[in-house]
């Protein structure tokens, strides 16, 4: 497999970063479902707040640099035999899984940045992540939290509709139409 993107599949920088993204975005959407049922008085809450906040910024950043990589390395075109409205379904579904991917961790820092609590945010209990300024000063910030979380909730719930459909697609290609769409992401398919 080749490092860079070829006419014909995902090179090995694309592939990886997809999956890296898709392994920890669905491990993190996990633990942010599970985290919804703990009482305040679970002492592995605060814990888990801190991962879920440093796995949303490490996706973050990822996902940052696999747009950028987009624009560097053209993917490869989406097969000729494919309907229009299938290609529109596959771009409006990738549109929506990338503002997905960008748009919740936002939401999570606009979150904590509203929070009464005033907790901050450490990566991985280590490097230390700034509240958005306008946000923590504001006089009004529980409306700045009742959107942020608003949002979130229905950012997580999107994110599940739009990978299931991304999902569900890739193996339609796989298994009923026996196309290579999946295949060219798979970096251990030739």
């Amino acid at each position: 497999m080749n490092w860079r993107n070829s006419e014909a599949r995902y090179g090995l920088i694309a592939a990886g970063l997809h999956w890296f993204i898709a392994l920890f975005f669905l491990g993190n959407l996990g633990l942010g479902f599970y985290m919804i049922d703990l009482k305040l008085s679970d002492p592995n809450l605060f814990p888990l707040y801190q991962l879920h906040k440093s796995f949303g910024i490490c996706i973050f950043l990822i996902v940052t640099l696999r747009l950028s990589w987009r624009f560097i390395d053209t993917p490869p075109a989406l097969p000729k035999s494919m309907a229009w409205w299938e290609k529109m379904a596959a771009s409006l579904t990738h549109l929506g899984l990338y503002t997905i991917l960008v748009a919740m961790p936002l939401t999570g820092w606009i979150i904590v940045s509203a929070s009464p609590i005033n907790i901050p945010t450490l990566i991985f209990d280590t490097i230390p992540v700034p509240h958005i300024g306008f946000i923590a000063t504001d006089p009004d910030k529980d409306q700045w939290l009742a959107v942020g979380q608003w949002a979130h909730w229905l950012l997580a719930w999107s994110a599940g509709a739009a990978v299931f459909l991304h999902a569900a697609a890739a193996l339609r290609h796989h298994f009923i139409l026996k196309d290579d769409i999946l295949r060219r992401m798979l970096p251990w398919a030739s």
